[in-house]
């Protein structure tokens, strides 16, 4: 099958997407929508723009951009189209009325940006309307669409999942005790989150809830990874804190496994998301995991099983927890069964069939 996976750009998930067709009997070719020096992965063709690259930014270039994209569908005869997220790619893929097109939500096409104003709705539903199948990461995500009028047996359900062999307990740990002896952390609770530092995130409200935390538990840390827009305010917020909060900047793929496993608590505070990536990785890792109470988190986290959830948005909620965290005696139960609810839901090896399936479910 000839297969053109339209993206925004050049993300860590659209390499893991190219690099996993690559390896596929599909013949793949790829096109960006923004500008962007892309890893095309071997085995993939990487396309070009017929004429100058689209301005996506105004609606005349927007109008010659679909136009762009139609006379480029015309000349390489994709057997199927997947795009995403909807009111981009997808968005201009159901503008150029090809057929078949699998959509795909990125979680916060439809949990976030659909709910910004009244053309974000109708672009939204224009993406869907024209969808022959719509891959979508999480239930939350798929009765989110069927609210806009997409047939529920048109949805194809795909955790993206992780690489269980390099997220595991054993690589995990043996990296994170190195790191902990090396912040001289060995006899301090750690806590650990790599959410991106912007308001969708929540990470500013971890701050305000571990400062908290930390005049009542001064022997608690915090390893915060990652950056972001808010990077001034949650430094100002931290800096009572001290040296009990490590800055760990942009953490490598290859690094990440050592980070998850000095931790003993994962946190992501975010107010909206998917079937998160970073939360399947802790779980893969063997971490116990405390998440905010948005749907797609209780999809993975049931209180006492993985760890618990607080109330989104309420820094006393996140406070509280966290305490609760830092003196639960279950958490190397927690630990054992993260890691086996990753085994049986996070697979990326395996969970990759689902985009198999919605390529079939559209080819029809």
């Amino acid at each position: 099958m000839r297969v053109l996976y339209f993206t925004a750009g050049d993300s860590p998930h659209d390499q893991r997407f190219l690099s996993a067709l690559a390896g596929t009997a599909h013949q793949v070719f790829s096109l960006r929508m923004q500008v962007c020096e892309p890893a095309t992965p071997a085995g993939i063709t990487e396309l070009a723009w017929p004429a100058s690259q689209p301005d996506w930014a105004n609606w005349a270039g927007w109008q010659a951009g679909v136009e762009q994209l139609d006379r480029l569908l015309s000349n390489l005869q994709p057997d199927l189209v997947h795009a995403g997220p909807l009111q981009g790619p997808a968005l201009a893929a159901a503008q150029a009325q090809f057929h078949p097109l699998v959509s795909m939500s990125w979680g916060f096409d439809l949990l976030r940006l659909a709910r910004r104003s009244p053309w974000m709705r109708t672009a939204t539903r224009c993406s869907l309307n024209r969808s022959d199948v719509l891959v979508a990461d999480c239930q939350t995500v798929a009765d989110e669409a069927v609210r806009y009028g997409f047939p529920r047996e048109r949805v194809v359900i795909f955790p993206w999942g992780v690489d269980l062999a390099h997220f595991s307990p054993q690589h995990a740990e043996k990296a994170g005790q190195s790191l902990r002896r090396d912040l001289g952390w060995d006899e301090h609770f750690v806590f650990l989150c790599n959410r991106t530092w912007s308001p969708p995130y929540g990470v500013d409200l971890l701050a305000q809830a571990f400062r908290l935390a930390w005049e009542k538990r001064p022997g608690s840390r915090l390893l915060l990874a990652g950056g972001g827009p808010q990077s001034e305010l949650i430094h100002r917020i931290l800096a009572p804190v001290g040296d009990a909060v490590h800055y760990a900047g942009w953490v490598s793929r290859e690094a990440l496994p050592g980070y998850y496993g000095a931790a003993d608590v994962f946190v992501s505070p975010s107010h909206c998301d998917g079937s998160s990536v970073s939360l399947m990785e802790a779980l893969a890792c063997g971490r116990p995991v405390l998440v905010s109470d948005i749907p797609s988190n209780q999809e993975w986290v049931k209180p006492g099983e993985v760890g618990a959830l607080f109330e989104d948005g309420e820094v006393s909620s996140l406070e509280s927890q966290l305490l609760a965290m830092a003196a639960d005696p279950h958490l190397a139960a927690y630990g054992r069964h993260a890691r086996l609810l990753a085994e049986e839901r996070a697979d990326w090896k395996r969970n990759f069939r689902k985009l198999e399936t919605a390529y079939r479910m559209a080819a029809g």
